[in-house]
């Protein structure tokens, strides 16, 4: 899949930001404390994933409250979407000097097959210049997320008529993104709401 960054300034992949804030105490000593002993950036990106895949839970799959949105909210309350698991992995990755942004497919989500919403994945800026997608929303039966560079190893493949991937990388979570996790106050709320695509973005077809 040929991604796109949206800037092509470097550093606007790695900056903190009020939702990556990769330099809040304990979002910086987390990513600290998962560089590999080698000092290998892809095994610390490899490190960084899977603690946020395995140790956060998605707030839908654990019917888990709060709502939360930024790095920070995300690990104090060890719960998230999609889209806040990809927040807390960005940060983490940031605070570790790794170029990462966020991008989006569009699914469907339910079986009527009229119900689509976006759902968030990370980029993460591999050595080389190459981009590579990775999911942490977390596994569970039937879901099988990976980080296998340069093998794309997501939750969700494609199968339905409307579903979609995006090929931009954004260096900030999308604005309907965030109206939602920073306004629904239990996890059901959000659920229902979950933004769908908007036209702003560009559609790659699978």
């Amino acid at each position: 899949m040929n991604l796109k960054p949206i800037s092509l300034d470097r550093e606007d992949y790695l900056r903190p930001t009020d939702i990556l804030d990769w330099t809040d105490p304990a979002v910086l000593a987390l990513a600290r404390s998962l560089v590999s002993e080698e000092e290998n950036s892809l095994a610390t990106a490899r490190r960084c994933f899977e603690w946020v895949r395995d140790r956060i839970r998605h707030s839908v799959d654990f019917r888990m409250n709060p709502v939360t949105c930024s790095a920070s909210e995300v690990l104090r309350a060890g719960t998230g979407f999609c889209y806040a698991k990809s927040h807390l992995l960005a940060a983490l990755l940031r605070a570790n000097g790794i170029p990462t942004g966020l991008c989006y497919q569009r699914l469907c989500l339910d079986e009527t097959k009229k119900w689509f919403g976006l759902h968030g994945l990370v980029a993460v800026g591999l050595e080389g210049g190459e981009w590579y997608r990775c999911d942490p929303r977390g596994n569970k039966p039937g879901v099988e997320a990976l980080f296998e560079p340069p093998v794309e190893c997501l939750a969700f493949p494609l199968q339905e008529p409307g579903e979609c991937d995006y090929s931009e990388i954004w260096p900030d979570p999308l604005p309907c993104v965030v109206e939602v996790l920073r306004h629904s106050s239990s996890w059901e709320v959000a659920q229902e709401n979950l933004p769908d695509a908007p036209e702003a973005l560009g559609r790659f077809s699978s």
